[in-house]
């Protein structure tokens, strides 16, 4: 049985203030919270030893980046090694705005994952396409070239510690949400594409998540997908009923 997860994304958002405030609503609505789901928060690094002190908080925390490297003169960076002495059990790597505005790389990314199981931290992979690949039917060809470059160097044992998020890059933010045909149609191929490459069995065991303008609205829906597992939630999770709907919709 494949693990359900919900990660909210909260980007570059709340103080730490609003952050903190956040967390306490959205432990009023914990008990609600389907029991086989795992609950992820990604917020700004600087929270994360609030958050991981905070009393009665039941979620795992997540970094939403983090740097290639162990050690060393790179100013600003945090490597895996200080998001796993903070406990933070998983990283999001190779997310769209980083592709995008940071010029991340499949190689860059790659080390990412690597850094990332070195330390023991699970890595949210990301993959998606743009629009433009979209509309010239080239978006199948742009995942698959996604996954070789990050994750096809990898043991069948190393990418079952990996899950991976799809992000049509067209939906993010825009309030546009893929279709339940077209998150399942592609969800399937990267499922066939692991299988192809790992084996059935692997591909079978590893969690791919849904990102892309995911609400209360259609959550319900895109879960139900056969081979859609929970989602990465970006705006929706700033806001704490909205993103207790979504985990209780798993």
């Amino acid at each position: 049985m494949r693990k359900k997860i919900v990660a909210g994304n909260w980007k570059m958002n709340k103080t730490i203030t609003e952050a903190m405030e956040l967390a306490v609503h959205l432990t009023e609505y914990q008990n609600e919270f389907p029991k086989d789901t795992e609950v992820i928060l990604a917020p700004p690094a600087l929270y994360l030893g609030s958050l991981e002190l905070m009393e009665h908080l039941n979620v795992q925390l997540a970094g939403q980046n983090c740097s290639e490297k162990d050690s060393g003169a790179y100013t600003g960076e945090i490597s895996a090694g200080m998001l796993k002495a903070m406990n933070v059990q998983y990283c999001l790597v190779g997310h769209s705005e980083r592709r995008q505005y940071f010029g991340e790389t499949d190689e860059i990314i790659k080390n990412k994952v690597d850094a990332c199981l070195r330390n023991e931290i699970t890595p949210i992979f990301c993959c998606g396409e743009v629009l433009a690949e979209r509309e010239a039917s080239t978006h199948f060809v742009c995942v698959l070239k996604q996954l070789q470059g990050a994750l096809w160097h990898l043991s069948s044992e190393q990418v079952k510690s990996v899950v991976i998020a799809y992000e049509p890059v067209w939906a993010i933010g825009t309030g546009v949400t893929a279709t339940t045909t077209q998150a399942q149609e592609m969800h399937a191929f990267i499922r066939l594409s692991l299988g192809n490459h790992f084996g059935d069995d692997v591909a079978e065991s590893i969690s791919i998540l849904y990102g892309g303008s995911v609400s209360p609205l259609n959550s319900a829906e895109l879960f139900a997908q056969n081979d859609v597992d929970g989602g990465l939630v970006g705006g929706a999770s700033l806001k704490a009923k909205d993103f207790a709907a979504i985990i209780q919709s798993t």
